[in-house]
């Protein structure tokens, strides 16, 4: 993927139709077997937010390239005290071939991408979580051969996974119904992003109903009620965000064929049941493995790999 040589990913609002059907076509070359990419690079990891699947699989991912990583935790380098965004951004994109990022707020990210020249990588931010959402997709077409014309529905709190549901499906050809409190409902602005790219193509669905938004879908999503750095609200969440809890009521009302996903970490018994999440509709494992190769494809088009 020659097109995307260089770039940096801060949002799925980077890419077009064609490279994210591109990309999940590699992930899907490189988990088979089909295609054996190497790259002698190196990837660091900068860190601001606790992390366990998207650390280890941009690690392994990396590796299996054939690359190193550098873990550049933030409490030991300058940036805890206090060195600038630009400064310290300016220093690694003499020292590094690519830079994933997770942190808080999207402008940070940004700052970052603005004063390195080597390809900056979303890795989670309050706004959005791209790269989650490219192994969402390629965790859907796995399951049902396809991605136009399904419908997920993510019930739970309107953050930064809703966010990047929400583009990513709307590139991809899938209708998404978000079903939150009328007080969680994710940034107008990235509803009208997503409408925008959907184009009249697929449905973008806001409701506060839950039953109605699983009602003949095809895939159910969630996530935790209060992600990090709002877990002081999380008891207070909970009576609010009951009735969006995944369980085997709501999945029941769902296509028979659906299945359930969950970026993890889970709160079992809170938005997931432990039945569900232990079902035979529950694809979450699947889902957390395809985030090593996922972004792996990432890593690989970003840095021009063959």
């Amino acid at each position: 993927m020659a097109a995307l040589k260089g770039r940096d990913l801060l949002s799925l609002q980077n890419l077009t139709t064609d490279e994210v059907l591109e990309l999940l076509h590699l992930a899907a070359q490189l988990k088979s077997g089909q295609v054996n990419i190497r790259c002698n690079k190196v990837l660091g990891l900068l860190f601001y937010k606790a992390s366990t699947r998207t650390r280890v699989s941009f690690s392994v991912a990396m590796y299996q390239l054939g690359g190193q990583v550098i873990d550049l935790n933030p409490n030991v380098t300058q940036v805890s005290r206090g060195e600038p965004v630009e400064d310290t951004a300016r220093v690694l994109d003499r020292y590094l071939d690519i830079l994933a990022i997770r942190t808080f707020k999207q402008q940070q990210l940004e700052t970052f991408a603005k004063y390195a020249n080597i390809p900056v990588i979303n890795a989670l931010t309050d706004s959005g979580h791209p790269c989650q959402i490219l192994a969402d997709l390629l965790t859907i077409q796995d399951c049902f051969g396809q991605l136009t014309g399904l419908t997920l529905t993510y019930l739970g709190d309107g953050n930064n996974v809703a966010h990047s549901l929400l583009l990513g499906c709307a590139l991809v050809g899938i209708n998404v119904r978000i079903a939150t409190p009328s007080e969680y409902q994710p940034d107008p602005t990235i509803v009208e992003n997503a409408q925008e790219i959907a184009a009249n193509k697929t449905e973008i669905t806001i409701t506060q109903d839950p039953i109605a938004a699983v009602n003949g879908s095809n895939i159910l999503y969630t996530d935790v009620w209060a992600s990090m750095g709002q877990e002081s609200e999380a008891s207070a969440r909970i009576p609010l965000f009951q009735p969006y809890q995944i369980n085997e009521q709501l999945l029941s009302i769902a296509d028979k064929s659906a299945i359930v996903l969950h970026c993890l970490p889970a709160h079992r018994g809170e938005e997931i049941t432990h039945e569900v999440m232990e079902g035979s509709q529950s694809k979450v494992w699947d889902q957390a493995e395809n985030r090593m190769h996922a972004q792996k494809a990432l890593l690989a088009s970003l840095l021009g790999a063959d």
